[in-house]
């Protein structure tokens, strides 16, 4: 399966958090899910540790490598992405979400996430 890692996720399983449930370490660590991470996400990390909402257990520069050592691909954000937000409904207004949310639909991904509005959707994979 091809997986598309929600923000949290993300932070989560860089930082081998208990707040990673069982479901999502299952999906992450098995060898025919490739699991990808937007620079989306990325964008997300940067900001919401510029705001001190977040604190990473290493540098922001170390952020690409940490992302790569644990086995995930980048995907970056295309036009193609960016204009399929357009047609992305979610129950929330958030940005990262709707991007997040466009790739998959434009990507074939499936979304691994614990956020609840958004496990609702059918590129979602409820974690």
């Amino acid at each position: 399966m091809r997986i598309l890692l929600d923000t949290h996720i993300v932070l989560w399983a860089l930082a081998d958090s208990p707040r990673l449930s069982a479901r999502a370490r299952e999906v992450l660590t098995d060898p025919a899910n490739d699991c990808w991470v937007s620079s989306g996400s990325v964008w997300e990390i940067v900001i919401k540790v510029a705001l001190g909402k977040h604190h990473l257990g290493f540098p922001l520069a170390q952020l690409e490598a940490a992302i790569a050592e644990a086995g995930f691909q980048s995907l970056d954000v295309t036009m193609r992405h960016a204009l399929a937000v357009e047609y992305v409904k979610t129950p929330h207004a958030d940005p990262f979400d709707r991007l997040l949310l466009a790739q998959c639909e434009v990507e074939t991904l499936r979304l691994l996430t614990t956020d609840k509005s958004l496990s609702q959707l059918h590129v979602a994979l409820a974690c």
